[in-house]
Formats: structure tokens, sequence, C-alpha cells
């Protein structure tokens, strides 16, 4: 299995970091995202997050759903 890439690392970090201090869990994110139109299962956002592997959309989608306006990405 390919091992994750730095920047794939980090985007997942990332949002897990920002759905943890919003206090989301996985159940709700799918809740948050298909009130605003993205159909996803748990268990595809777990694998999605675990492995680092999703596209720039899906990381905006999550940051919308969690009402997300900025990030500090550090320097």
């Amino acid at each position: 299995m390919p091992e994750h890439t730095q920047w794939e690392a980090k985007a997942a970090n990332i949002l897990k970091a920002e759905l943890k201090r919003k206090g989301v869990t996985y159940a709700q994110l799918v809740e948050k995202l298909a009130e605003i139109g993205v159909d996803d299962k748990e268990v595809n956002i777990r694998n999605k997050l675990s492995r680092g592997k999703f596209t720039a959309a899906f990381f905006l989608q999550c940051l919308a759903a969690v009402n997300t306006a900025t990030l500090h990405l550090g320097g």
C-alpha cells in the first residue's frame, strides 16, 4: 500500500483537527454534508480521512458543512 504523501497527510490532519475543534463526529459530518447536498456515507468519510485521499472539493465541502470560514495553516 502506498504511503501518505506529506501533503495528503497535512490535508487530512487539518480536516480532522477542524472537525475535532468544532466537536463534529463523522456521523454528524454525514448529516451536515447532506444538508448542503453532498451524499456520502460515514464509512466512506472515515476511509477518505484515514487514507488522506480526497479531492479539494470534498475538503471545501466539509469545511462549508461545519461552517468554517477561515483556516490558519501555520507558517
